[in-house]
């Protein structure tokens, strides 16, 4: 039964239930506070995505960060859209491994924020399920590692600066730590084991040298790991299988006191040994010389010496610059007469005698002052012998210098020339009188030359007057004779005047045959071809009926000569031509030319005619001569003693090759310059 005045415990137990589930309540709202706070002012972001990858949750530090209000993200933005295009396949891969494992590794991601600009992050995520497994949520911790990002950049701009200039020295270089760890290793390093830099980076040492390199090499590894840098040379063995040399170096790494590393270089002295061993050869190859050397020069000098004394005519001997004797051979003392004794230290002026009256004096001290200067004098002049005598010499002063130009003193080579002198005096009375000779017959040719200008004038007009009289009579006698029955008498007109007429063109080549020894070249460049087209074209309209293939070579050249005299050449060649293959039911004439290296340009011109007897044509191209009977073929044989003084003109020369019924070819040839020098005082009457 309950007592009214006793309380109940229960009633007094409500409001301190009450009180303290209100203090509790408040102690976890505040704890909830401060928690909710610390979420939202983290130093990191937080964020939550459920299986769409949209925002359900995320706190205040990532919103300041990507610059958008709450309400802009929850549940209206997906992940998708904040990160960068590059990381979203990658992001939606890890996504799906954190929804099926609960957890997924670290991945960094660029995060644009809403004014564009991005920034780098690192994602820590995990997943949180119900209590039947299903996925609900993930909670995710953002990072800003955009400060850790540009120092890991300019780090890896540093190291491949570093790499670079590195790759680009020959000496193979590498860093290993104290566990023989490589952390470096440049291009020529890792080249020698067929690798790339980067491949070498994390293995160990032992993995690249032969193991029968390790014994050889891990004490000297060791000594640097010690403390000892450490260098010695050693042999190695390339990929192709030759042998280098190589200096290697081992470094140690001190950081703080303790070798945390080491470095390797090895320097390639393959070219260095070599060139050591080829130095050292050569220069055993150059003491072997230069001993060898050595006794030539002796033998030399012994030679030098025995033939300087042997001299007979010659003699040499030494002064200095002042000119005062400093070496007196045997030779000199044999030409001069003076003893070594007599004549050393005293000036070898003391030799030279006085010239005699219109002979020019020499100068001792100007001879030794030409002699220093343009290193070497020589002069002729009379010099004595220690009796009193006189010998005409011939003396030269030769300037000895070293290879620094530094004058070292001066020889003096004398020769006894007395009897050349006597020769000289008696070659100039010769000369006097061979120039006296010259000049008396230097006036007989120019009287023989005005003697052949009488008998030309005479020729050219008082024989031919006599002719023009014969051939007007007989031409008189024949027209009063008219249609005579004395066919003898009419005969024997016919043959006065074809006589008077074939003894007038012989004059006339008489004539032109001795102009050609007097008239002056006209020199100027001469086109052969419209001059040999002129004359083909000539005599085709003297030849109309005549078949005649003409073969002229296209690139006939320009020579240098007379136009004029040139023309008549080669009509007289062509005429021949024309007139020899008579015969011929087709005739054939060439004109070609070749180059001769020594005599200039050789033209020729070949015909298919009735040719002729070479070896019987001694006197092919003399005035008048001829090789077939005036009955077979016209002319006066004139035409080729004209051609061959032309082209003699010309400094050429013309021959012929032919052989009975085989045809003819003349050749001529021309140089490749000018003319030589026109004679003052031709004489063709020698020629005629």
């Amino acid at each position: 039964m309950k007592n009214p005045d006793r309380p109940d415990r229960n009633d007094n137990a409500i409001p301190e239930l009450e009180r303290l589930v209100a203090e509790r309540t408040q102690a976890l709202e505040q704890a909830l506070a401060r928690a909710q706070a610390l979420y939202e002012q983290a130093p990191c972001g937080y964020l939550s995505l459920d299986g769409e990858l949209r925002l359900v949750n995320i706190n205040q530090t990532l919103l300041n960060w990507l610059g958008y209000e709450r309400e802009e993200v929850l549940s209206k933005l997906d992940l998708l859209a904040l990160v960068d295009a590059s990381c979203r396949t990658l992001l939606q891969t890890r996504m799906e491994l954190l929804r099926h494992s609960g957890r997924s590794e670290p991945m960094e991601v660029e995060i644009r924020r809403k004014d564009g600009s991005q920034f780098h992050a690192l994602f820590l995520s995990t997943a949180v399920f119900d209590e039947q497994g299903r996925f609900l949520h993930t909670n995710t911790n953002v990072m800003d590692i955009s400060d850790r990002k540009a120092v890991e950049l300019r780090v890896a701009a540093h190291n491949s600066f570093l790499q670079n200039i590195t790759d680009r020295i020959p000496v193979r270089l590498a860093y290993y730590d104290k566990d023989l760890i490589c952390r470096f290793a440049n291009i020529a390093h890792a080249s020698r084991y067929g690798k790339q830099p980067n491949e070498m980076v994390g293995t160990h040492l032992s993995q690249f040298v032969r193991p029968e390199l390790l014994p050889e090499i891990l004490p000297h590894v060791a000594e640097a790991l010690s403390g000892k840098p450490h260098s010695f040379e050693a042999e190695r063995v390339d990929k192709n299988g030759s042998l280098n040399y190589y200096e290697i170096h081992y470094i140690p790494d001190f950081r703080y006191g303790e070798v945390e590393g080491i470095f390797i270089e090895l320097h390639d002295i393959t070219e260095r040994r070599r060139t050591e061993e080829f130095v050292l050869e050569a220069n055993r190859d150059l003491e072997e010389r230069v001993r060898e050397r050595s006794a030539e020069l002796f033998q030399s000098e012994q030679r030098y010496r025995l033939m300087v004394d042997a001299l007979q005519d010659y003699c040499v001997y030494f002064v200095n610059e002042d000119g005062a004797v400093t070496d007196w051979t045997e030779s000199a003392q044999r030409l001069h007469g003076h003893t070594r004794s007599q004549m050393l230290g005293k000036p070898y002026s003391q030799l030279l005698a006085a010239a005699d009256a219109g002979e020019e004096a020499v100068d001792p001290a100007q001879a030794l002052l030409s002699a220093k200067a343009h290193g070497q004098w020589e002069s002729r002049g009379w010099q004595l012998r220690n009796d009193g005598s006189r010998f005409w010499a011939h003396t030269v002063l030769t300037a000895l210098r070293n290879e620094a130009d530094e004058l070292q003193g001066l020889s003096c080579i004398t020769r006894d020339m007395t009897a050349a002198k006597s020769l000289e005096d008696v070659m100039k009375d010769l000369n006097h009188e061979l120039e006296k000779r010259v000049a008396e017959r230097t006036h007989e040719l120019v009287t023989a030359n005005k003697h052949l200008d009488v008998f030309s004038h005479m020729v050219s007009h008082d024989l031919r007057a006599p002719l023009r009289h014969i051939a007007s009579f007989v031409s008189l006698l024949q027209e009063q004779m008219g249609e005579s029955s004395d066919g003898l008498a009419l005969q024997y007109l016919n043959s006065i005047a074809k006589a008077s007429k074939r003894m007038s063109i012989m004059i006339e080549g008489l004539l032109e045959y001795a102009r050609l020894g007097r008239v002056a070249i006209e020199s100027q460049p001469v086109p052969l071809a419209p001059l040999v087209g002129g004359v083909i074209a000539h005599l085709k309209q003297e030849n109309p009926t005549r078949s005649i293939e003409w073969v002229v070579e296209e690139d006939l050249p320009i020579v240098r000569g007379d136009a004029m005299l040139l023309a008549e050449v080669f009509s007289n060649l062509l005429n021949n031509s024309v007139k020899y293959t008579r015969p011929r039911e087709h005739a054939r004439i060439e004109i070609g030319w070749k180059v001769d290296p020594v005599n200039g340009r050789t033209f020729y011109i070949r015909d298919n005619g009735v040719g002729f007897d070479l070896e019987k044509a001694h006197n092919l191209f003399v005035m008048f001569q001829r090789q077939h009977h005036s009955m077979d073929f016209e002319g006066t044989g004139t035409g080729l003693a004209l051609s061959q003084r032309i082209i003699e003109r010309h400094t050429g020369r013309i021959w012929a090759e032919t052989a009975s019924g085989e045809g003819c070819t003349f050749y001529f040839t021309l140089p490749f310059e000018g003319l030589e020098p026109e004679l003052d005082s031709p004489t063709p009457a020698l020629a005629i």
